[in-house]
């Protein structure tokens, strides 16, 4: 068992808030975002949790980005055809 700080314990559950997700869900989604921005790897043939929690926490983490990126105004109104016509002629 992990003892946490009344501060690091109130931060984690903020962001689990935040996140829609449980506390534990919250910190290991922290910690894999750490070990990946420090070039660590998933050890190999260790899958991602499919428990039906580890599965709605994914899908809402997934539907709080689309939500952020809907949100985002549209820089550039022209098709993506478009866009690239003008790439390409460069």
């Amino acid at each position: 068992m992990i003892r946490l700080s009344d501060e690091t314990e109130a931060l984690a559950r903020r962001l689990a808030d935040a996140q829609s997700v449980t506390v534990e869900d919250a910190i290991r989604q922290a910690i894999e975002a750490c070990a990946h921005a420090a070039g660590l790897r998933p050890e190999a043939g260790q899958p991602h949790d499919q428990s039906s929690e580890a599965v709605a926490a994914r899908r809402a983490r997934l539907d709080r980005i689309v939500r952020e990126i809907a949100a985002m105004p549209v820089l550039d109104t022209r098709s993506p055809h478009e866009i690239m016509d003008d790439l390409n002629a460069q």
